[in-house]
């Protein structure tokens, strides 16, 4: 006798129907070579697969898991993190940020001296470091605080170093250095030994924010104050912690005609001579 099967439509999207696929090739169920979603409903209806919830891990277990990651890339174990990674990618309580900062580690897992001064860096154990800069010149730092920072879609190490030779920043912060990962060599970090600092040298800049972006200003973690001043026009103070006057002035100058600062005197001058610099070229002549 002849079996007779009885078919059903799916109405899905096109993107729902892509993940099915994708879910039946995981598990082997293909007509030849394609994904057949058909054998999948089948598995499933037949309990060959087993149907759970993606969606009751609490943020306990979704931190653990993430904490695990760090520690397993910490101590060189790529491939345990790799796999911790991709099943936290499957789950569906992933914040948003957090499924994006995942997905780039597995895309680009850090090469080993990433780990390496990761480890320093939790264990706050000082390091030596050789670093090419940007005229080619190769240089040597003892560095007592590190953290990896993101500046404009670059990592780097901002560090603080016994070694201020050529750091054009004011006094106070001349022993931080902001150095790019990508020219730091994976042979030219050592461990040293020695006090660890608690933190980079810091200096508190105070500023006023002016018309529409005092309103829509919203407060860094490094601000220790931020509050609208009495008055018609909206005008905002601002005190903030920096550790390096390059990048401060970068992330202000966008908005300088609306921004002031007020102290300290030296950084206030830095800003002023790089307008009056931006001023000059913008009335310089030009010949090809």
């Amino acid at each position: 006798m002849d079996k007779k099967s009885r078919a059903i439509n799916l109405s899905v999207s096109e993107t729902d129907k892509t993940q099915l696929e994708k879910i039946a090739l995981e598990f082997g169920m293909k007509w030849g070579n394609r994904p057949n979603i058909s054998k999948l409903v089948e598995a499933i209806a037949r309990r060959q697969l087993t149907i759970a919830p993606n969606n009751d891990w609490s943020e306990a277990l979704i931190t653990a898991l993430k904490q695990a990651i760090d520690a397993l890339i910490d101590t060189g174990k790529l491939e345990e993190a790799l796999v911790v990674a991709s099943l936290l990618l499957k789950r569906s309580e992933l914040s948003l940020p957090l499924r994006r900062e995942i997905e780039r580690f597995q895309e680009n897992p850090p090469p080993s001296w990433r780990i390496e001064i990761n480890r320093y860096i939790r264990r706050q154990q000082p390091f030596q470091l050789s670093y090419q800069d940007a005229t080619g010149r190769w240089l040597n730092f003892t560095v007592r605080h590190a953290q990896v920072v993101p500046y404009e879609q670059r990592q780097y190490l901002d560090c603080w170093c016994e070694e201020t030779e050529g750091n054009r920043d004011v006094p106070e912060l001349i022993h931080n250095w902001s150095l790019r990962l990508d020219r730091i060599p994976e042979a030219g970090i050592t461990p040293i030994s020695g006090p660890w600092r608690p933190n980079l040298a810091h200096i508190e800049v105070e500023m006023r924010l002016f018309g529409r972006l005092a309103v829509a200003y919203k407060t860094k973690n490094e601000d220790i104050i931020s509050e609208l001043l009495p008055g018609q026009e909206p005008v905002r103070k601002v005190v903030r912690k920096i550790s390096n006057t390059y990048w401060f002035i970068r992330e202000v100058l966008p908005d300088a005609s609306k921004i002031a600062i007020v102290s300290p005197e030296n950084v206030r001058e830095r800003l002023k001579q790089e307008l009056m610099s931006a001023c000059e070229r913008c009335t310089m002549e030009i010949r090809d």
